[in-house]
């Protein structure tokens, strides 16, 4: 059974840091772009950060540029999203996601594989 996990979320307050985690299970995304989305409350689910499969490639949504770095550690099928500086608008339901193209896209429905999330809270 195919499987993305995510770890590492969490209540912060602001100012500070998280790391997520997605483990992957099941088959090897080796040659899967992985990328990360989040939901807020009351709000359509948005592209956060995308690597593409050997790691050469990154893409970050406008909002998180500075703040977010997505990494990838292909011998653990694992992908990283780390957060500093978090602000209470960051606040949400973090997923992590794999697309089968091997490249870093934004576009959710590029991707096949989802994990459940993991809840980020940030207070003021």
């Amino acid at each position: 059974q195919v499987q993305l996990v995510e770890s590492g979320g969490g209540l912060v307050q602001a100012g500070g840091s998280l790391r997520l985690s997605c483990a992957a299970s099941g088959r090897t995304f080796r040659t899967y772009g992985r990328g990360w989305f989040r939901q807020a409350p009351g709000k359509e689910r948005e592209f956060v950060a995308a690597i593409s499969w050997n790691g050469g490639n990154t893409r970050y949504a406008e909002f998180v540029k500075g703040q977010f770095a997505i990494s990838r550690d292909n011998a653990q099928n694992t992908v990283y999203l780390q957060m500093n500086s978090l602000k209470p608008e960051d606040t949400a339901v973090y997923y992590c996601a794999a697309t089968s193209t091997g490249r870093a896209i934004g576009l959710s429905s590029e991707y096949d594989y989802w994990g459940q999330g993991t809840q980020v809270t940030v207070s003021s």
